[in-house]
């Protein structure tokens, strides 16, 4: 791996999902029952070799803060680089940054004393295994300026989005933004590779000009003079743009083939917590489900993922569910299409249901 320096952006895309951002960034939304966001794209630069990574924050960070620590789970707890917290201003002033270009600005100084020849950037906002080594080798050998990986899909609605056409030699040549399609398209998946020289020249100069959104007025606007390059990733991508897609990437886990993909071709770690194997008395019945450490199961479990300490109560029923740490479940509950934050209170005889398109969701503490 040629010297090469990470970014990753822990809360560029909070408004996606507010219900689960309120007391968290996005980058430490609980993913898989052990897992936060931020472990996909922090492990997969660990794996490529990446051991210098500053993560910006925004607000709400002390999940992520406690979540991530000094490193060392990730092997980052080092003297020189390692894991760095980034300040979440847009310069030497108090203000918070207001858009990606004013968040890169925040890391300028970061990106020139780390002395790193290339940068990785990329959001805390999906779940993948990528060797991003192989991204930078590609951007050597394209001589490109930027490197933008992309994932072929047909594209839904959501807050904001970049779709990339390419030539055979896969520059790009034209942007869509905002755009949905019924057709196939390729995706930018918000990760991005460039010489660390030309990303502070370009960011500078982008905000001296009042510049405010990189894929309007720097990617649309200098497709014929800036080298942009796309690289395709064809592995699993789960992008988390909405309750919905959330959802819908943790129940791809219980498919036997994408969770393979996503654990078994390199490590992805996270930090690790001391508790007990899950439990399961007589009554309990337990099919196509992800039970986390700590877990107290007396019902019936289906098609559902718990975090670490989840009680299901006697005579209860969990199905297409996603229930997150140390939530209580009543006896004689039903539970269809739901996902609840943390430590929830579900009193006896509850019957919650929402469906696939539009699961229930429950705040962290309520009481229902």
């Amino acid at each position: 791996m040629v010297s090469t320096v990470g970014v990753i952006f822990a809360s560029i895309n909070d408004e996606n999902i507010p219900e689960l951002t309120q007391v968290r960034s996005m980058a430490s939304i609980p993913f898989g029952g052990r897992y936060r966001l931020v472990d996909f794209p922090l492990s997969n630069m660990v794996n490529s070799g990446i051991t210098t990574v500053g993560v910006i924050t925004r607000n709400n960070y002390q999940s992520l803060m406690d979540h991530l620590g000094t490193g060392k789970h990730w092997d980052l707890a080092r003297k020189n680089g390692g894991l760095i917290m980034l300040p979440p201003y847009s310069s030497d002033s108090e203000a918070l940054y207001q858009n990606r270009l004013e968040a890169l600005k925040g890391t300028l100084s970061f990106l020139r004393k780390s002395k790193g020849e290339y940068v990785v950037l990329a959001d805390g906002d999906a779940v993948y295994n990528m060797n991003y080594s192989d991204m930078v080798d590609y951007h050597i050998a394209h001589d490109a300026d930027i490197t933008m990986a992309y994932h072929e899909e047909v594209v839904e609605p959501s807050r904001y989005w970049i779709t990339l056409d390419t030539d055979s030699n896969e520059r790009i040549v034209s942007v869509e933004i905002n755009k949905p399609s019924k057709s196939m398209k390729k995706r930018y998946m918000n990760i991005m590779v460039a010489k660390t020289s030309f990303l502070t020249d370009l960011v500078t100069n982008a905000i001296a000009q009042g510049q405010k959104s990189f894929g309007r007025d720097i990617l649309a606007q200098n497709l014929k003079t800036i080298k942009f390059y796309g690289y395709k990733f064809d592995g699993f991508y789960g992008s988390i743009s909405s309750l919905n897609s959330y959802f819908y990437a943790n129940m791809e886990l219980l498919n036997k083939n994408i969770r393979d993909e996503l654990f078994s071709s390199r490590n992805v770690y996270t930090k690790v917590h001391d508790a007990v194997p899950a439990k399961y008395t007589s009554e309990a019945s337990v099919k196509n489900s992800l039970v986390s450490d700590g877990c107290l199961i007396e019902g019936t479990v289906e098609n559902s993922i718990l975090a670490r300490g989840v009680h299901v109560g006697k005579n209860s029923v969990v199905r297409n569910s996603i229930i997150l740490t140390n939530t209580i479940i009543g006896e004689n509950c039903n539970l269809d299409y739901v996902v609840t934050d943390k430590e929830v209170v579900i009193r006896d005889g509850r019957h919650l249901s929402g469906c696939d398109v539009q699961p229930y969701f429950i705040g962290k503490r309520r009481l229902i």
